[in-house]
């Protein structure tokens, strides 16, 4: 039996639980687990694919394989060690605001067994920036780690600037890349953020405050990226990117989860309330939007790939969709820690079969 029909005995076990509290606990038992840290790196050492072929460089940064933890997973940054343990190639936290805030009410979380998915309206519940900034001073993670930054709730649209400032002035330190999200479905106008002006304001504010940050500490600014949401219209894609241009934006993550319900097969999904679908619904939505951005950006800018990913042939499809990077998340929960391993050994495998010398070789190809 593979690792993966291993893992599905105690996911069926804990998929009888709430979904949130289930994610909780589990995440507090691998840091007890993985504390002392001849343990961390058994693990590591068992999960991690060495491979100069899935090696990427971007924005100055070193990725061992390209395959990473999509936001949302350690919204407050508490597990990047032990995460790190199971062979991602990069980890990213948050979303984090400049306020802390408890999120919307619970339950808020819920799988969608029949279609493989999740269903969430969190709300960006997360410590605040202040206190995440503190935490990250004692991280040490051997893979770079990105910080998504969000809106806090409470802060007016009109006010969005200020309050996304405030997380990355205090974050700047402890962040290898930062992502600026304005494409949850669960805080109420975030994604309104998304249009033309008010997308080009705020990019172009934090843009200069990377600037003023990196000057301060006479450092390299930070490699600043935006994540959509996969249902923008194609004249509001349009507009988004011309911003992303226009800011000089580092990379773009596609996507974000998406609030339509075309398809879904789950009994009683209508009941459950609105919130953001993820998982296998998105694969098909988040790898077109993929090979949208790589053929309008012409390939110039860096895409990460996230959305429905659940095994190497997934993961390489959105490669050379046009992702230069893919994260999990849903997957990861589905199929268990030993994905990633599975998913860079088919990459690996891919790379042989075509004689790519480099997975870098496979992006764009299907675009």
């Amino acid at each position: 039996m593979s690792d993966g029909g291993l893992y599905s005995i105690p996911r069926d076990l804990l998929f009888e639980f709430d979904a949130e509290k289930t994610h909780l606990a589990t995440m507090k038992g691998l840091d007890v687990t993985l504390a002392p840290d001849v343990i961390r790196r058994t693990v590591r050492r068992s999960f991690r694919v060495d491979a100069p072929r899935l090696e990427r460089r971007l924005w100055g940064l070193d990725f061992p394989n390209p395959v990473g933890l999509a936001a949302g997973f350690d919204k407050n940054a508490e597990h990047v060690g032990p995460l790190c343990a199971f062979g991602f190639g990069f980890i990213e936290v948050g979303t984090v605001t400049g306020q802390p805030q408890e999120g919307n009410p619970k339950p808020r979380m819920f799988r969608l067994k029949e279609d493989r998915a999740l269903l969430n309206r969190m709300g960006f519940n997360n410590h605040g920036s202040e206190v995440i900034a503190e935490r990250l001073e004692d991280v040490d993670a051997p893979v770079p780690m990105g910080v998504n930054i969000g809106k806090s709730k409470v802060v007016s649209l009109d006010e969005a600037d200020t309050d996304y400032e405030k997380s990355f002035r205090r974050l700047f330190d402890h962040g290898d890349y930062f992502v600026v999200n304005v494409s949850s479905p669960n805080t109420p106008g975030l994604r309104d953020l998304q249009k033309y002006k008010p997308l080009s304001r705020l990019l172009g504010h934090l843009q200069n405050l990377n600037a003023e940050c990196a000057d301060d500490r006479d450092v390299s600014r930070r490699p600043l990226l935006v994540k959509f949401a996969p249902d923008l219209s194609e004249d509001e894609l349009d507009a988004a990117l011309r911003v992303v241009s226009e800011r000089d934006i580092d990379g773009i993550i596609a996507t974000n989860t998406t609030v339509e319900r075309d398809g879904l097969r789950t009994e009683g999904q209508e009941d459950l309330g609105p919130g953001g679908i993820s998982g296998r619904p998105l694969t098909e939505r988040s790898r077109e939007m993929i090979r949208t951005i790589y053929r309008k950006t012409s390939g110039e800018i860096p895409i990460v790939g996230v959305g429905g990913i659940f095994d190497a042939e997934d993961a390489l499809k959105a490669i050379r969709a046009g992702a230069s990077l893919v994260q999990v998340w849903t997957g990861f929960v589905y199929e268990g820690p030993g994905m990633v391993r599975r998913i860079n050994r088919g990459l690996v495998d891919a790379c042989e079969r075509h004689g790519w010398d480099s997975i870098e070789d496979a992006v764009g190809l299907d675009a």
